[in-house]
């Protein structure tokens, strides 16, 4: 299926550039669709680890390629690649998302900069997200160099969406480079509050700071570290109230942009068996992070996501640990209600979940929003004090608004208890008495829950 989407997008173009650059013999010729995808990957795609003997053959005619695509770009009289893809008529083309970034700039400003050079309307989902017609090249536009807009896709701007940070929170991103949705974080908590983004590989450390200080997001403090390696119980997170979860995947999501994984080199002496541990591996990691964020005690909202389309790293990962979700306090919340693709049914409640289509939607996405009980006791100490207090500091208000009229009703039945003496004889064995005595017990008792009880005892006797 993957395959034959990606020749419905740019068949035409693959064709012309082989027919163009004439590299393929008689032996190759016999194998044309595999050409194609290894000659899309060497044109448009990662080709630094092609082993095959297919990719070798076509790796020697690079240059070749390379130059048959130029003289087509420049015969056709467009700018660059994605001008001459949109050529071809195809219902499958994907629309340019961006997000504003209204750390710097308002959305209605944003909109009336692109409306002069573009075709622009708003998401009815994301707020602030924009669409472009496909192909529109905004790489070298001055609001993406100054970090107004971010090239984001669609279903990624969901996540932090489904989230819902308040400003003044802390929030943890945990595996956030590029941090794409790491700014968007800070966007919509207005700068405020603090968020922590964890990245454990150096390299992409470096992009997340640069795009951090791209979008002016002074509220977030980028950390060199596996978010594995967080203490739940340290005194540091104790006020976490929200973690943005979005491991490494297959990646699957996003076929229709990445395709690697269609050539050969890339499961070369492997096979179905070896693909399914791999995926095994990866949900396993998940599994294991998730549970990692479920353990922080002050967290009220988790949100996990990947761009896979496998079960085995969404709706089966989500499955796993639900028991512990609830043994914390969590349960699974709608995110985005608007949106219709929900999950898989592998279990009951998977209806909360989101998806988004591969075909249909040009990506392949998985959202699950974990929200805590709002009567859940946690055992965090900090949480369960200012609990405790709050309950106290209401019984307490409420005993001293009612003293003053224990007091009234105190005096009240010590005059009605003399009353009773002073009108039966001596020898009389009141049951009145005796009901009144209990009363009078039951008021002490009483008295005695607001702190009370020697000044009640003193009115009573």
């Amino acid at each position: 299926m993957i395959l034959s989407i990606l020749l419905c997008m740019n068949l035409s173009v693959i064709k012309e550039v082989m027919q163009e650059a004439d590299v393929l013999n008689a032996k190759w010729k016999k194998q044309k669709d595999l050409m194609y995808v290894i000659a899309y990957d060497l044109l448009f795609g990662q080709n630094d680890s092609l082993t095959g003997d297919a990719e070798k053959y076509l790796m020697l005619r690079k240059d070749a390629l390379g130059s048959a695509l130029s003289q087509i770009i420049k015969r056709k009289g467009v700018r660059n690649v994605e001008d001459l893809v949109n050529l071809g008529e195809s219902d499958l083309r994907k629309p340019r998302y961006v997000r504003v970034n209204t750390l710097k700039i308002d959305t209605e400003l944003a909109l009336h900069e692109l409306k002069q050079e573009h075709e622009v309307q708003q998401d009815n989902i994301v707020p602030d997200l924009l669409i472009l017609p496909p192909g529109a090249d905004l790489h070298n536009h001055s609001l993406v160099i100054n970090g107004d807009i971010f090239l984001q896709g669609k279903a990624s701007s969901m996540a932090a969406i489904a989230l819902g940070p308040k400003p003044g929170w802390e929030v943890i991103d945990a595996c956030a480079a590029p941090g794409n949705k790491t700014v968007h974080l800070a966007a919509l908590m207005k700068g405020q509050g603090k968020i922590i983004a964890c990245e454990l590989d150096e390299e992409r450390v470096k992009r997340l700071k640069h795009n951090v200080k791209l979008a002016g997001a002074t509220n977030v403090k980028v950390k060199h570290c596996d978010f594995l390696s967080l203490d739940p119980k340290d005194p540091s997170y104790s006020k976490v109230r929200a973690i943005l979860l979005d491991p490494s995947c297959s990646g699957s999501g996003t076929a229709l942009e990445r395709l690697d994984h269609l050539l050969p080199s890339h499961t070369a002496g492997s096979s179905g068996h070896v693909e399914t541990k791999r995926l095994q591996k990866l949900a396993g990691f998940q599994k294991k992070v998730l549970e990692h964020a479920l353990s922080f005690p002050a967290v009220e909202r988790i949100v996990y996501s990947t761009c896979s389309i496998h079960q085995i790293e969404n709706e089966d990962v989500v499955k796993s640990v639900l028991h512990l979700a609830l043994s914390h306090g969590f349960q699974l919340a709608t995110a985005l209600p608007p949106w219709p693709r929900r999950g898989l049914p592998a279990f009951d409640g998977s209806e909360h979940l989101l998806r988004t289509d591969l075909t249909v939607d040009k990506e392949g996405f998985f959202i699950a929003l974990f929200v805590r009980k709002s009567n859940y006791q946690s055992g965090d100490p900090g949480r369960t004090a200012g609990n405790c207090h709050s309950q106290v500091h209401k019984r307490r208000s409420t005993c001293q608004s009612r003293k003053p009229l224990n007091i009234f009703v105190a005096k009240m039945l010590k005059v009605h208890h003399k009353l009773s003496f002073a009108r039966k004889p001596r020898n009389y064995q009141s049951g009145d008495h005796r009901r009144n005595a209990e009363k009078c017990n039951v008021l002490v008792y009483r008295s005695s829950t607001c702190g009370s009880r020697k000044a009640s005892n003193i009115l009573v006797a």
